[in-house]
């Protein structure tokens, strides 16, 4: 007998998770509630999530509420499906007490980050942001609260030093599709003994704002860097420049990490390098790799440099 799964799931990140219970003939899945579709991309052409694109190649039915908790009859034709689980894996809408009540075995979620650290939101570009050298992903049952319910199976991926957060999650996406079939598998077996999260060791990772993208180059230069990589790819981090607002898309911490005091924002050109001056004292240094300046593509900085006339000495952000 084949364990009912519904699935809750929105965007890329869910995609591996979806196939994979598609994919194991263990487990049915009955249905996927998603996020409804939404402008997005150039030319903000309205688009299907990524999960009602996998679940109509397969036939299965999919539901778009606006919002469950404002939805009951939505909820009633999801309490007949009978779901022997409900996974949910960055559905985006926070779940009521009816649909926690619905299936008989529990609402498994998949969490983007190490819990009980970076509760909420955004955990993988947080993990980045905070400079976290290993990031991972739990599996959890989920309760009223937020990421608070306890905890199943764990695991870590190693986070590289010029490693953004898209990069991050898309790694993490793969490894939490495996670790929730071996979660499932392990509660069917009864070998699984879920584990009260420690409240005293949680973090937060709130959600993330377009007013974060402003570059302060009188940070030091490492957590600029841990920025442009986490706030990649929404909401980006950017620089003004004279008249315009410039894209910074990736970066480096310069190996000559310290040097002669500058004014922080200062430009220094030499060879293929465009090197900022950062830090409270202008003495740290980051090297912009790539850039995106207003109505252009994304390309490489010392090639913006050229063709904006830069000369050592200008100074981004002013």
């Amino acid at each position: 007998m084949t364990v009912r799964i519904l699935f809750l799931g929105t965007p890329e990140f869910a995609v591996p998770t979806l196939i994979n219970l598609l994919e194991d003939k263990r487990f049915e899945v009955i249905g996927v509630v998603t996020q409804p579709d939404r402008p997005s991309g150039r030319g903000n052409k309205v688009q299907a999530p990524p999960t009602k694109v996998v679940a109509e190649k397969h036939g299965i039915k999919v539901f778009q509420p606006q919002s469950l908790s404002k939805a009951p009859e939505m909820v009633q034709e999801l309490r007949d499906l009978q779901p022997d689980y409900t996974v949910m894996v960055a559905f985006g809408q926070i779940l009521r007490k009816a649909m926690l009540d619905m299936p008989k075995k529990g609402v498994v979620n998949i969490h983007g980050s190490l819990l009980p650290k970076l509760r909420g939101a955004a955990p993988i570009n947080w993990s980045i942001i905070n400079g976290d050298h290993v990031a991972g992903v739990t599996t959890m049952f989920t309760e009223a609260g937020v990421d608070t319910g306890p905890m199943l199976l764990r695991a870590e991926v190693p986070v590289g030093a010029d490693m953004n957060a898209e990069e991050l999650a898309k790694e993490l996406s793969v490894v939490g599709a495996n670790l929730l079939i071996e979660t499932l598998v392990q509660l069917e077996a009864g070998d699984l003994v879920p584990e009260p999260q420690n409240d005293q060791e949680a973090s937060l990772a709130p959600m993330l704002s377009k007013e974060m993208g402003k570059i302060d180059w009188t940070l030091p230069g490492q957590m600029i860097h841990n920025l442009v990589r986490g706030l990649i790819p929404w909401p980006g981090t950017y620089t003004p420049f004279k008249e315009i607002s410039l894209k910074i898309i990736r970066t480096h911490v310069s190996s000559e990490h310290r040097g002669d005091t500058l004014t922080p924002g200062a430009v220094s050109l030499a060879g293929d390098k465009l090197v900022v001056a950062c830090g409270a004292d202008g003495k740290d240094r980051i090297e912009l790799l790539e850039v995106q300046p207003p109505g252009k593509g994304r390309m490489r900085a010392r090639d913006w440099a050229n063709g904006a006339h830069l000369q050592n000495g200008d100074v981004l952000g002013n």
